[in-house]
């Protein structure tokens, strides 16, 4: 299964209709008192559309990295209409901005925070425009909120939703490579307290709104934390010796796909995919039959056909598809 084309303009038309659809959103906002009340576009002027926040920051990263892979594709002169239009000094002054709040601690973490370096870190390919220079400062505000994150975070959050801390460091770490070594160290250290101990899982998923795994976004971190030779033995361990891969690692049902949250289930057939195939990159397994890429198949083909159809999934698994088919 390959991105084409085709399917990069699908995705371009799907995202280009919802990263500026202002409803419905959801808002991760507290209010301190009534003078708080304001619409989402006039605390969010970039990232207002989507659904919610995060959606929207990673629609914006679902177009610019379509609009680098295919530049002549039709669909990418909207995209750099929208994107320079929306990517204003002015408007990401005004996202920093609610940064500061008191009550904006914990907005977006740790989820967002990642995908906000990782939609920078694919503006930085795009040496025709200065969107880079633009969401920068941002990038490197989460990027801050990440160090002082980690220094009291004493525990994993091993869930399978927005609050899991394995993948948006993934994200982050790869931000952070060739622009802070510093925060590359930190997240390699941090990973291996929390996880390099683990062994033999045997943890209860899929849960039953969740889009992500739990146990293969943390193997996923480690193996880009350690060297093959010592991430190969703990993940055998970890999964394979005890079973726990080809027994339960299976495509999920999806019983409603109007439900926001019984929609996220496709969202974890195609992470899944996702940590599946970078992990056997890690582990030079690139056969088609192994093991691994099989299970990454079943699970891609069980949710590629269900991307566009309802927004509650159609606002946000294109980018999924997209982690899924690349390479970082």
């Amino acid at each position: 299964m390959e991105l084409t084309e085709d399917i990069a303009r699908r995705f371009a038309r799907v995202a280009l209709g919802h990263v500026a659809r202002p409803y419905p959103y959801k808002d991760d906002h507290v209010f301190t008192g009534p003078e708080d009340l304001r619409l989402p576009r006039q605390a969010h002027p970039v990232f207002f559309g989507s659904f919610d926040w995060h959606s929207c920051v990673h629609g914006w990263w679902t177009l610019l990295t379509l609009r680098r892979l295919y530049p002549a594709m039709p669909e990418a002169a909207p995209i750099d209409a929208l994107a320079d239009e929306t990517f204003t000094e002015e408007k990401l002054a005004a996202e920093l901005a609610y940064l500061d709040r008191p009550s904006a601690r914990g907005f977006e973490r740790p989820y967002g925070w990642g995908w906000l370096m990782y939609l920078h870190h694919e503006a930085a390919r795009h040496g025709d425009r200065d969107w880079a220079a633009l969401l920068e400062p941002l990038a490197r505000a989460f990027a801050a909120r990440f160090r002082d994150y980690l220094g009291i975070l004493t525990y994993p959050i091993t869930v399978g939703t927005h609050f899991n801390t394995a993948f948006a460091l993934v994200l982050a770490r790869r931000w952070a490579t060739g622009r802070d070594p510093e925060l590359v160290m930190l997240i390699d250290d941090w990973a291996e307290r929390a996880f390099g101990h683990r062994l033999d899982y045997a943890g209860w998923e899929p849960g039953g709104d969740e889009f992500l795994s739990p146990v293969l976004t943390a193997a996923l971190l480690i193996s880009e934390a350690r060297p093959h030779l010592a991430f190969a033995p703990w993940f055998e361990s970890l999964v394979v010796d005890n079973g726990w891969l080809e027994r339960e690692c299976r495509p999920v049902i999806v019983s409603d796909r109007s439900d926001g949250k019984i929609a996220h289930l496709d969202g974890l057939n195609l992470s899944r995919a996702w940590c599946l195939r970078e992990i056997a990159r890690a582990l030079g397994r690139s056969d088609p039959q192994d093991p691994l890429q099989r299970l990454a198949r079943d699970h891609l083909a069980a949710a590629l056909p269900h991307v566009e159809g309802d927004y509650m999934g159609e606002h946000w698994l294109a980018s999924f598809v997209l982690l899924a088919l690349l390479r970082p």
